[in-house]
């Protein structure tokens, strides 16, 4: 009897937590929840600490909405698990997964045919991994915002806070190559102001983004549940691992606050434990 209310209590606190967090992405006017991505979790947790819930409860929603998106992604109602690429410590803090080097390079490969649409996507992800940008603010780019010149593109991210962030010589090439060859016939003859247009002439949607660089990672044959937010982390879990102060990547990332910067340090410390770990003598 004991063990079944136990059962029963679980079941209930499972649905109060999935409840709770459907509505506030209903609050946060997400109508899709192929849209819910690791930004919306760590906003949804942040507001989760501003109400006084503690780490036990937050590591206790993670894993019942961490099964609850399974179920949905078996009965193929999700695509993806947006759940499935976050870890919560005891700490409570979340840390990101980030590509090895070796798997962006496989992700940055040419494709194997060449196409107006191949040459958007390529550009796109190239730029990602190159400045860091929020999914949103990179299919929301105007096509001023790209100054190829100087190789600096100006965002406006949350709070509408403005920055402008360099990108290499790599990037520029490939954003040179959409622009000419790519974004014109994807167009048609069609005007707008987005860089990165659909076959519609249309701007880029954060839906349609995630499922391009999907389909390019498993072509790859990466494994990883891949998303573009992984790609942000990518860039600032590398940028840190070879020798990038945190100030900078701070402002590249547009983080108000560098402590949500320092969560990358995090990500350093274990990839050397794990090394330790694995060579020395008396690990």
């Amino acid at each position: 009897m004991s063990e079944r209310r136990l059962a029963e209590n679980t079941v209930k606190a499972y649905a109060a937590d999935v409840d709770f967090f459907l509505n506030f992405i209903r609050r946060s006017s997400i109508a899709d929840l192929e849209l819910v991505d690791i930004a919306v979790i760590h906003d949804f947790l942040e507001q989760a600490r501003k109400h006084g819930i503690g780490h036990r409860s937050n590591a206790r929603r993670i894993s019942a909405l961490r099964h609850f998106f399974s179920f949905l992604v078996r009965a193929d109602h999700l695509q993806r698990n947006p759940f499935a690429i976050i870890d919560l410590p005891k700490s409570g803090q979340i840390l990101p997964k980030a590509l090895s080097l070796a798997e962006v390079n496989r992700l940055l490969a040419p494709p194997a045919v060449t196409s107006p649409l191949s040459c958007r996507d390529r550009a796109m992800i190239f730029l990602l991994y190159s400045t860091g940008l929020r999914v949103s603010e990179l299919v929301g780019l105007p096509l001023a915002a790209c100054n190829l010149a100087s190789g600096f593109v100006r965002v406006f991210g949350k709070g509408g806070k403005e920055r402008l962030i360099p990108f290499g010589i790599q990037a520029r090439e490939q954003i040179e190559n959409y622009l000419r060859q790519g974004r014109p016939l994807i167009l048609g003859g069609r005007r707008s102001n987005a860089l990165f247009v659909t076959a519609r002439g249309t701007a880029m949607t954060r839906l349609r983004f995630w499922q391009i660089i999907r389909k390019t990672a498993l072509a790859a044959g990466i494994t990883k549940d891949i998303s573009p937010h992984m790609l942000r982390h990518s860039f600032a879990t590398h940028l840190l691992a070879h020798g990038a102060d945190l100030r900078s990547v701070q402002m590249m990332l547009g983080h108000s606050d560098i402590t949500t910067t320092q969560i990358y340090t995090h990500i350093d410390q274990d990839r050397l434990k794990s090394i330790h770990r694995k060579y020395h003598p008396r690990g």
